[in-house]
């Protein structure tokens, strides 16, 4: 029941810690976890829930939070239909939108956020005025911020308007707004910002505020680097 090892239960039991319904269990006795109540120094063991892994399309204007105290909109607004306690994998600030995983599996985040990994984020981004490519070279080489100089970012035009450009960044480290105060930095504040992927799995078949179960294959996609 994802308490202990068989080894650690065997010692556990041996120690008089466990009963099965009230009785103190001895080894060799046998119990249905459906049906008996096991309980550990007085404190019934529950089965645990299952691993399950979603992937939510965040809209603009709501916060990577279970509450929030000013009652703004929070993602828990969005996973009534969900039957266990998940977790948002990293954040997207209040104003940026897109590619939020959420799950109840601490490993698996554990290894996402770990900035020993490198995973990478992929984001749609637009700036006000037009970036000329001497900027788009900056940001491909990294850009001192007041934590220190960025990582060096995979950058690609997508178009230009009369006003703004468009932009596809894919960073690698995980600080707080760091596209925002790149682009700040350079003179272009951010008017937009989306995210569509994570580490090679990308937002797809999602309205802002739907929500999915990842397939298999998408799960996959997940752990390849992330777990080796």
């Amino acid at each position: 029941m994802g308490v202990s090892s068989r080894r650690k239960a065997e010692e556990l039991i041996i120690e008089g810690r466990v009963t099965v319904n009230g009785s103190i269990a001895s080894i060799g006795m046998k119990a249905d976890a459906s049906k008996d109540h096991i309980k550990l120094d007085g404190k019934l063991i529950k089965k645990a829930e299952p691993h399950i892994y979603l992937m939510f399309n965040k809209p603009r204007g709501v916060l990577t939070s279970m509450s929030d105290p000013e009652g703004r909109p929070t993602i828990s607004d969005y996973l009534k239909g969900v039957r266990f306690r998940v977790f948002p994998i990293g954040r997207l600030d209040y104003d940026s939108e897109g590619l939020l995983l959420l799950t109840n599996d601490g490993d698996l985040s554990h290894a996402v956020l770990h900035p020993s990994r490198k995973i990478p984020k992929t984001y749609v981004v637009k700036v006000k005025n037009v970036l000329m490519d001497e900027k788009l070279a900056l940001l491909r080489d990294g850009i001192r911020l007041e934590d220190g100089i960025t990582a060096p970012a995979g950058v690609k035009r997508i178009k230009n308007t009369e006003n703004n450009s468009w932009i596809e960044m894919t960073i690698y480290e995980g600080r707080k707004r760091q596209i925002r105060r790149m682009l700040e930095k350079l003179g272009h504040p951010v008017m937009r910002l989306r995210r569509i992927a994570v580490n090679g799995l990308k937002l797809m078949g999602l309205e802002p505020g739907q929500l999915r179960t990842l397939t298999a294959e998408e799960l996959e996609t997940l752990k390849r680097e992330v777990l080796s």
